[in-house]
């Protein structure tokens, strides 16, 4: 169950991106990881493997939230 590991690496790790080139690539592994873990949901059906992929999809999208920045207001 190594994508299981590297999932739980994953969201336990300190996020400090210095570049938007380092938030991309962290985006993608995001990415990577929650489906690698859905292809074994598939098979296993553990709602713990849900929770992760849950868990995983909040961090990504707040990485991909400041990638994105912030919307420009017509005043």
């Amino acid at each position: 169950m190594d994508i299981i590991d590297q999932a739980k690496e994953f969201e336990n790790r300190k996020f400090s991106f210095k570049t938007t080139s380092d938030r991309i690539l962290a985006a993608r592994e995001a990415k990577d990881i929650i489906l690698g873990v859905n292809e074994i949901y598939k098979k296993k059906k553990d709602q713990k493997l849900m929770d992760l992929m849950k868990r995983l999809t909040v961090i990504k999208q707040k990485i991909e939230k400041r990638l994105k920045g912030k919307p420009l207001t017509a005043a």
